[in-house]
């Protein structure tokens, strides 16, 4: 994944000091109701398509704009569904972030679903009933996508519920 240029340069002034960041992730469905996912090339597994706002991007039009990125999918946002702190995640060269996720239902509008950047390794379209392995909080994601119910989160756990 690549790192902005604005998140290098507090990396020069903080190392590898935990970073609380804004992040955002996508779940775009297409007419037939299916999830966009792309395999990760930094942890080689299926996720939510997602990023981090440039200094002064609104988080939808980021959400948009990572979508496109990653998969040449043209999308636009219907609402959001879910904004929860993530648990710290260490990376490879010791760097530490946590992520403020705002998620955002998406809907398809063109483009054609492919690996478009060096983030992805796959790219593709996938029946709700036929995921690949994902973590418990893109399945909480996409289970609120397709609901019109409240999320609530125990401030005492890092997993939220809907209902």
């Amino acid at each position: 994944m690549a790192t902005p240029d604005f998140i290098r340069a507090l990396r020069d002034s903080i190392g590898h000091e935990l970073l609380w960041l804004p992040g955002v992730s996508a779940v775009v469905l297409d007419d037939a109701g299916r999830v966009l996912l792309n395999r990760r090339s930094d942890t080689r597994r299926w996720a939510l398509i997602g990023g981090i706002p440039e200094p002064g991007e609104q988080p939808a039009a980021c959400a948009v704009r990572e979508v496109e990125e990653e998969t040449g999918v043209h999308c636009e946002v219907e609402r959001v569904i879910v904004v929860q702190s993530l648990r710290p995640v260490a990376y490879d060269n010791g760097d530490v972030c946590q992520y403020m996720d705002i998620s955002f239902r998406c809907r398809a509008l063109g483009g054609e679903a492919r690996v478009n950047d060096d983030e992805s390794l796959e790219v593709g379209w996938f029946e709700v009933d036929a995921l690949p392995e994902l973590n418990d909080f893109a399945h909480l994601r996409i289970k609120q996508a397709l609901s019109d119910a409240p999320t609530w989160f125990d401030p005492t756990s890092s997993e939220g519920s809907v209902g």
